[in-house]
């Protein structure tokens, strides 16, 4: 029996490094493509390519020679305020490298016989200011920002593949982390300043809206959910969420709850620099389908994901 062979794009990113060893644990042959050194340490078993997606006639060579069963393109400007400051270059890396595979795959199917899916990570950013609560697969897109807009071009023009034929289809994430979170986001921004404030080496957290709520999962969960969706031989849109909707106050009490502290709020500033003018107040996902299709459901919840956060930002500090 042949082996079946994955390629993943962003490959040495948070979700990319997590989907890779999903795909070695059940013994597929799987290639990244990478523009750069491994964050997150080595990676046994996994052919890595050093590429940038923005080189077309290169991108499309590697995909012939590797000749893989999926493409899953994890790579990304992921920040919405690196959008902001450079929306050009967020579209041009968000939309146009998806353009390129899928028409890669599709001429490959014709020339060579051989059929290769896409999954496309699009966001619920896509959604924005959408008053639906909670978000489903079929809900409006309506992104608020630059990072938001490439993703719903991308998961639109995914669409218009799968609608040709490609077997093609969109894992809508929600927000998602872990402890190899980049820490310009505020999930680790806080779990890593809770560690640095209980060893003495930090003194605030400068946060910008802590009411706001948002749809944090796992992010092994969420990459256990692309698994699934690349086994499946039905390509469809899934929406990979939790289902629960808790505030940026909620994950700090908890966090600092992990150090023992309970009087969090003189460890926390508001820097009004910090709020961003068009959010959502809650966003949150529906994931139901996914679970009735391929019974995928979260493992660890909200307290269990800022427990281990902490805890491995504690780790580090001490290996420092």
């Amino acid at each position: 029996m042949l082996m079946h062979k994955a390629l993943i794009t962003g490959i040495t990113g948070q979700t990319g490094s997590y989907l890779a060893q999903e795909f070695s644990e059940i013994g597929w042959e799987v290639h990244g493509l990478s523009t750069g050194a491994l964050p997150h340490g080595k990676m046994p078993g996994v052919y890595l390519h050093e590429l940038d997606l923005l080189d077309r006639a290169a991108t499309q060579k590697k995909i012939h020679e590797i000749l893989p069963d999926v493409v899953i393109n994890l790579a990304a400007v992921s920040s919405v305020s690196t959008s902001w400051e450079n929306p050009l270059l967020t579209f041009d890396t968000n939309v146009m490298p998806v353009v390129n595979i899928l028409d890669t795959i599709s001429k490959i199917e014709i020339e060579r016989f051989h059929k290769i899916s896409f999954i496309q990570a699009s966001s619920s950013e896509i959604f924005g200011l959408s008053t639906c609560v909670p978000i489903v697969e079929q809900s409006k897109l309506s992104p608020s920002n630059p990072y938001g807009a490439s993703k719903a071009a991308a998961h639109v023009i995914t669409n218009s593949y799968k609608a040709s034929g490609i077997n093609a289809s969109n894992a809508i994430l929600f927000n998602h982390e872990s402890p190899r979170r980049p820490e310009t986001f505020v999930t680790r921004k806080i779990t890593k300043g809770v560690a640095r404030i209980s060893k003495g080496l930090q003194d605030k957290i400068m946060l910008g809206d802590i009411t706001v709520s948002r749809d944090w999962g796992w992010a092994p969960d969420y990459a256990h959910a692309l698994r699934l969706m690349a086994e499946s031989p039905n390509p469809r849109d899934y929406v990979i969420a939790t289902g629960e909707a808790h505030t940026i106050e909620e994950f700090v009490q908890i966090a600092f709850g992990c150090i023992g502290i309970s009087d969090w709020n003189k460890y926390v500033e508001i820097d009004p620099t910090l709020i961003r003018k068009t959010e959502s107040k809650i966003v949150v996902g529906n994931a139901e389908l996914i679970r009735n299709d391929l019974g995928w459901k979260p493992r660890v919840l909200f307290p269990e994901m800022i427990k281990r956060m902490v805890l491995a930002d504690l780790e580090q500090i001490n290996q420092e």
